[in-house]
């Protein structure tokens, strides 16, 4: 996904009118400076045109970043999911895991409260967890606190791995917890710095397994609505 070696705009080029050009030139300095930095200004003197002329094609920053993940979304194949509801959740959940992992900034971005919900098409993957749920015998609500639960792990392992990645290759190398009084924390004493080697350690489809499993097996079928919603067909 990396264009860091596409060459920069330059005042005196043709308008772009292109949004292929717009989003690519986006990626260009989210690549380079990061997406927090990003703002139509910059881009505009990126691609070498007024900023007035660039607000013809996109609104704003906020209207910028759903443009380029929703692009970035349309991209992702849509594999022949698993006909078991368990294992259909499981593999979209892996699915969307891998793409962030590949872009961690859109995960960044996609922690705004409502934006998965603007993606329009895109959600298709949220659409196959929400079902799997509810073809497993969940109902709506327990659905859609199953995607929550799975969609906070999936963000948040990929957003510690990427800033942790982004740290001084000489950051953290001191004993850990060493510090720490033996008497009143023998285990992580005992641990040392065997716990960088053990978090390091990729575990996320492990813990993505028992975490579907438990919320499954927590979903009890909302019996109470189901009788009375059969007492209306009779």
């Amino acid at each position: 996904m990396s264009r860091r070696n596409a060459p920069h705009g330059r005042t005196g080029r043709p308008p772009v009118t292109s949004r292929a050009q717009i989003l690519d030139a986006a990626r260009r300095l989210i690549d380079r400076d990061g997406w927090e930095k990003l703002s139509i200004r910059r881009l505009a003197a990126e691609l070498g045109i007024g900023t007035m002329t660039l607000y013809h094609h996109v609104r704003d920053k906020e209207d910028l970043l759903l443009l380029l993940i929703t692009e970035y979304a349309d991209q992702v194949p849509r594999p022949d999911l698993p006909g078991d509801p368990r294992d259909r959740i499981i593999a979209t959940a892996t699915l969307i895991h891998d793409a962030l992992a590949a872009w961690p900034w859109a995960a960044e971005v996609l922690t705004a409260d409502g934006f998965v919900g603007r993606l329009g098409e895109s959600v298709w993957m949220v659409e196959a967890i929400v079902a799997g749920a509810i073809d497993h015998g969940c109902t709506p609500e327990q659905a859609v606190h199953l995607f929550r639960h799975i969609w906070y792990y999936t963000v948040g392992e990929i957003l510690v791995r990427a800033h942790s990645a982004r740290q001084p290759a000489d950051a953290g190398r001191g004993p850990l917890f060493s510090g720490l009084d033996e008497s009143r924390m023998p285990r992580l004493v005992a641990i040392g710095d065997l716990w960088r080697t053990l978090s390091a350690q990729d575990t996320y489809a492990q813990g993505l397994r028992a975490l579907v499993d438990g919320l499954l097996a927590q979903a009890v079928p909302d019996t109470t609505s189901q009788a009375a919603s059969a007492r209306q067909g009779e």
